[in-house]
């Protein structure tokens, strides 16, 4: 069924405590954001709506409540960065290095730990991020070239389009399944390791989509499930609310399932999706002949080629 253990999966997480945390403080954050920007937004909509009778204050409200999420995501595409090299490279590289085998400190210390490591691989924010950009390319890109391989194949259409809905569900993850292979390369360049890591990645398609589709089903199950547990208090809450703001309810629902997803649910996932890709691609190398196909099928797969090699640290004690 899957090559993962669900207890291995588990155990990983609860190991990196800190980072679970830090994941729920930062993703809990962002929610609030959301909800304080279109709060704010709805309200000032409300009142500025309210002077032009008939139903203005409701559709000053909508519009106010979109410029404020707008707003929000504004301030969010600046701080990603940041975001990406803390929570995610950081966690992603001790999930791996336990995983490995290796051992690592607890508490607080972790998060020193990990960082350390993932800056003693890129130094800067904006390498880490330039190659998670492209890597996403080109994970984009083997979506494309399992339909151009698989399409003249009768009845295989319909296999496509779910393959196609799991691994753009799943493209979250294999970028930083990607990011713990270069971590734990750290006598490669990183974007010579991104790019044998994706041709590892792509050699074991089919491997790799039959995992992904039972760690999104159950992904998805989780983002439901929370959605429905949490939509009764939200709506409530808009009810109480002038105008029965119902609407709002369902975004703030939308809203908190997100952030625990990605605290709580995410991580898993993650942590699934690593063993899976550890037990795949043991004692293989890459394939001259999936580098030639990425090569011509992913602009971004022949940019990470292109790239200097980047300057490397020795990895800094906790």
């Amino acid at each position: 069924m899957w090559d993962f253990s669900i207890g291995t999966a588990i155990g990983l997480v609860m190991r990196t405590w800190p980072f679970v945390l830090l994941r729920l403080v930062v993703y809990c954050a962002i929610a609030a954001g959301f909800v304080i920007g279109i709060a704010l937004g709805t309200g000032v909509g409300w009142a500025v709506g309210l002077g032009f009778g008939g139903d203005g204050e409701i559709t000053g409200a909508l519009i106010g409540g979109i410029v404020g999420f707008g707003l929000v995501c504004g301030v969010l595409w600046w701080v990603r960065q940041y975001l990406i090299y803390l929570v995610k490279a950081g966690h992603v590289a001790a999930m791996d290095a336990l995983l490995q085998g290796g051992e690592i400190p607890g508490g607080q210390a972790q998060i020193s730990y990990a960082v350390a490591t993932v800056k003693a691989r890129f130094l800067e924010v904006n390498v880490l991020f330039g190659i998670d950009i492209l890597i996403r390319g080109v994970v984009r890109a083997l979506v494309g070239l399992l339909n151009m391989l698989t399409s003249w194949i009768p009845g295989f259409k319909t296999l496509n389009d779910f393959v196609n809905a799991v691994l753009k569900v799943a493209l979250g993850l294999v970028d930083e399944i990607i990011l713990a292979y270069i971590i734990r390369r750290g006598d490669t360049p990183p974007a010579e390791a991104a790019r044998d890591g994706l041709v590892l990645y792509a050699q074991n398609g089919g491997t790799m989509i039959r995992n992904a589709v039972w760690i999104v089903l159950f992904e998805l199950a989780a983002v439901i499930t929370i959605f429905l547990f949490v939509l009764g208090p939200a709506v409530g809450l808009a009810y109480a609310m002038p105008g029965g703001l119902t609407g709002f309810g369902v975004v703030l629902a939308a809203v908190t399932a997100w952030a625990l997803n990605a605290a709580l649910i995410e991580p898993l996932c993650i942590a699934a999706l690593l063993q899976a890709y550890d037990l795949a691609i043991r004692g293989q190398t890459p394939n001259p002949d999936w580098t030639a196909r990425l090569d011509s099928a992913s602009k971004a797969f022949r940019d990470l080629g292109q790239r200097p090699p980047a300057p490397s640290a020795a990895p800094q004690p906790a």
